[in-house]
């Protein structure tokens, strides 16, 4: 197989494709509008599926070694006393700064052509290919294209429509920046709760740099998603006046970060994740929404799936897109059930907050975690190995 394929977006989903389109044998090229890989981030899990795939491509003894170190989430009062704790340490799964899972895998990515600073204009297929028009390059064939660029896929607008059509929203907006290493407890994530809003601190053993993170429960808000200060504004507007006595400086050093990221909680659903010749994969596909805590797993495991059904089909990109859909999409649809997670994190009412900081005081959270665990483990079907087909 030659196939020359171009990816879309160089986050988890563009990257791990990168790695194993060219292990099987094709050509891949990929082009991120930033002008490089993001450094920072938050944190992300590497679990069930995902270790598998890591592991393949060599890489999991390292993530091992970036691993974050984070040992569970800590509430607090307006006092800062703990009044819970949930214990997330897991043998089987690990966390590590996204900034460091991506430097990972774009040296596994090896000789794959990368176009920084640009993006695809358009795009016109027809019975052998895709002619694809940049911002900057010049117009290119491709045999394949891949959207792997977001939550806000500019891909996926162009060959499905728009986002409006697949993009749902959850009644909540986050925001993440970095902040001052003093507050809250190392190797755990602190937080604070008022009904409707989450206020914390992410503070990683292995990492110096700690990370401030907000949520609140809102309806559908009218900004500019390319309007950076409108964005601080909302969160700043939300959180002002916080009793937790943190929220002051978290906010402020925030609201002061270069790399301040907001974004809705919103989940990207569609019936089919290709048309022709171009698919999706990653958040651009199926986004499940930073409360599943699961997007590095979808990513990974989908990216492993897609790449290989194409060496598996030869390059018939009919089939194998048929196939990476039916393979892929159980694990998309569980974990795209989020509602336990976010009523966890951001209780709707002062009751809600009592009832989940009752619950956390027993070992029964913890219990579940574990049951559900072991409840996979017996029940998952093995990924297949897709380095025979290559």
């Amino acid at each position: 197989m030659n196939e020359r394929i171009l990816i879309s977006g160089a986050g988890i989903a563009g990257l791990t494709l990168a790695h194993w389109l060219a292990r099987h044998g094709m050509r891949p090229t990929v082009v991120e509008r930033a002008a490089g890989l993001r450094s920072g981030g938050n944190g992300v899990d590497v679990r069930d599926d995902a270790v598998t795939v890591a592991e393949r491509m060599g890489l999991m003894g390292r993530i091992r070694e970036r691993a974050a170190d984070v040992h569970g989430i800590k509430f607090v009062d307006a006092a800062d006393r703990p009044v819970a704790r949930i214990d997330l340490r897991d043998d089987a799964s690990v966390e590590v700064m996204r900034g460091d899972l991506l430097a990972l895998l774009r040296e596994a990515a090896g000789d794959a052509e990368f176009l920084f600073g640009d993006s695809v204009r358009a795009l016109e297929q027809d019975d052998h290919g895709v002619t694809v028009a940049f911002e900057h390059s010049p117009a290119r064939r491709f045999d394949l294209v891949i959207g792997a660029d977001g939550m806000h896929s500019n891909l996926r607008r162009l060959a499905f429509g728009p986002e409006e059509l697949f993009l749902r929203h959850k009644d909540h907006y986050f925001a993440f920046a970095d902040a001052d290493a003093g507050p809250g407890e190392d190797r755990w994530v602190t937080m604070f709760n008022t009904p409707g809003r989450m206020a914390g601190i992410y503070r990683s053993g292995n990492h110096p740099q700690a990370k401030a993170y907000f949520i609140f429960r809102s309806g559908r808000l009218d900004y500019d998603r390319g309007d950076v200060a409108a964005q601080k504004r909302l969160v700043a507007e939300a959180f002002a006046g916080q009793a937790w006595q943190p929220t002051a400086g978290l906010l402020e050093r925030a609201l002061a970060d270069p790399e301040f990221y907001f974004d809705a909680l919103g989940q990207v659903r569609m019936d089919a994740w290709s048309a022709g010749r171009v698919a999706l994969a990653g958040d651009a596909a199926w986004c499940a929404s930073p409360a599943s805590g699961a997007g590095a797993e979808l990513a990974l495991v989908g990216a492993y799936r897609l790449a290989g059904e194409l060496a598996a089909a030869g390059g018939d990109h009919r089939v194998a897109f048929a196939r990476y859909d039916a393979a892929h999409r159980p694990l998309v649809d569980r974990k795209q059930q989020i509602g336990p997670n976010v009523r966890l994190m951001v209780p709707r009412t002062e009751g809600g907050r009592r009832l989940r900081d009752a619950l956390a005081r027993l070992p029964v959270l913890t219990a579940a975690g574990a049951i559900e665990r072991r409840l996979r483990a017996r029940t998952a079907v093995p990924l297949p190995d897709y380095r025979r087909a290559a």
